[in-house]
């Protein structure tokens, strides 16, 4: 279920299919991985978007898929969305879903009031949730995926066992854990996670970047 994809750091992902180039908050990409048919932003940080990735795999072309904050700062064919929004954007379904902080800790990292999204996408007969950043909310539980990607690296997002959570929520034929090993989390957080989803089958990719955090915070 992920041959399509290729993972570059971070929750930055390429899915190529159908004869579609799509990317996901690209970071760490090259003009030499292709035009994007469509770029999909999550939210504003600049971990997520980061206009000169973006120009990286950028045409005349590309259709984009955004928060209304990010939606506003991107030229062409841009598509705002907030969380709950149904969308088709170059032949691509799919859905918008809140990804908000809930834990006390972490509330003005990503406020509820911000709007910014997470997708769930329909790409060559399966749906894919991109959970962007987002703890456990309460309305994630309802979301119906075949592949759940989540942010397991604590500090601005879910910690592993707090995701492993919402997986089980949800309940995918496969979780993938992203948003670790660069700016928080280490690859160990992606053995918990796959230790705390038992029975929801894991699968971790490999990052086209080298991991730059290998060693848990003190």
């Amino acid at each position: 279920m992920l041959e399509a994809f290729t993972w570059y750091k971070q929750s930055a992902y390429r899915w190529r299919g159908n004869g579609m180039t799509v990317y996901i908050d690209p970071w760490g990409v090259s003009a030499q991985d292709g035009p994007a048919d469509v770029i999909f932003i999550t939210h504003a940080h600049f971990d997520h978007y980061q206009p000169e990735e973006i120009a990286k795999v950028k045409t005349a072309k590309t259709k984009f898929v955004a928060p209304h904050d990010i939606a506003k700062e991107l030229s062409g064919d841009v598509k705002a969305v907030r969380p709950g929004d149904s969308f088709e954007v170059g032949g691509i379904k799919g859905q918008a879903v809140p990804a908000y902080n809930t834990a006390a800790e972490r509330l003005e990292n990503h406020p509820k009031s911000k709007q910014w999204v997470g997708y769930v996408l329909d790409l060559g007969g399966r749906h894919y949730y991109h959970a962007g950043d987002t703890d456990h909310a309460p309305e994630l539980d309802r979301i119906k995926t075949d592949v759940a990607f989540v942010p397991i690296g604590g500090t601005y997002t879910m910690e592993a066992p707090e995701a492993a959570g919402l997986v089980k929520a949800i309940k995918p034929q496969l979780a993938v854990p992203m948003h670790y090993g660069f700016v928080v989390g280490t690859p160990a957080d992606a053995d918990l996670f796959k230790r705390e989803c038992d029975p929801i089958k894991v699968e971790t990719l490999k990052p086209v970047h080298a991991f730059e955090k290998t060693e848990a915070r003190a």
